[in-house]
């Protein structure tokens, strides 16, 4: 008769075959993981909470839209400016300036310029020849000898991996390379050499992340070592510690 189950045999629970069905189609297909983040972004979620971008003083900013591209910017900052010294305390030089700035933003290219009153001249460009490839670069021109810097970013982005290579002035190059390994954890590697100083470096990293909670470490052979914790509580509340 049906239903009736046979001598010497135990019946399994209907819940139980429907929980384990599920799992059986949960399996990790390892041929179609995620696309992981950049590797300078391993601990953003830290880091934009803990470490905002903060000011002393008066600033005041105004965007006036040209078309639905291009932009300019007017900025003023009046506030302190910390120097490096030797004791303890901090020094701070009281400052003032204006800055202009054109922004121009599109779908593949974004160019972003800023003139300040001090001397310095910024530009930050990101240009994607294609769907995989990017190009990033930034530079800073000033007055002062040797404080004048240029960097720029090849980035490729594949199924599943991201690889970088960089290249800026006083002969610095660096290469970085991370790869997803489950549908949660990445693992990443970097190498970079500092010709002017004469210093290379290798740096390994790891990152695992759910829908609650982001995890992230960093250890190079320069010395460095950045962990990272953050727990999502609710929608607008985490908790985040970083140490280094």
């Amino acid at each position: 008769m049906a239903g009736l189950v046979p001598p010497g045999t135990t019946a399994i629970p209907a819940e139980a075959s429907k929980t384990a069905h599920t799992k059986a189609e949960e399996k990790t297909d390892y041929m179609n993981l995620p696309c992981p983040i950049p590797f300078e972004e391993l601990q953003r979620e830290a880091l934009m909470s803990l470490k905002p971008e903060t000011f002393e003083g008066l600033r005041f900013d105004f965007t006036k839209g040209l078309n639905q591209k291009f932009s300019l910017s007017h900025s003023v900052f009046m506030g302190p400016t910390e120097i490096p010294s030797q004791s303890a305390e901090t020094i701070k030089i009281p400052t003032a300036h204006y800055e202009f700035g054109a922004n121009f933003i599109d779908p593949n290219l974004m160019l972003i310029g800023r003139v300040l009153t001090d001397g310095r001249v910024n530009a930050r460009v990101k240009w994607d020849l294609t769907d995989n490839l990017s190009v990033k670069a930034n530079a800073q021109l000033t007055n002062e000898p040797h404080m004048s810097h240029g960097m720029v970013n090849f980035d490729y982005k594949g199924k599943d991996y991201r690889s970088q290579f960089q290249m800026g002035n006083g002969a610095l190059f660096g290469a970085s390379y991370i790869q997803s390994v489950t549908p949660h954890l990445s693992l990443a590697g970097e190498v970079f050499w500092a010709g002017q100083h004469r210093k290379s470096g290798l740096g390994y990293a790891a990152r695992y992340e759910t829908d609650k909670m982001v995890a992230a470490g960093q250890v190079a052979s320069t010395g460095m070592v950045s962990l990272s914790y953050v727990q999502k509580v609710s929608e607008k509340r985490q908790i985040s510690c970083i140490t280094t």
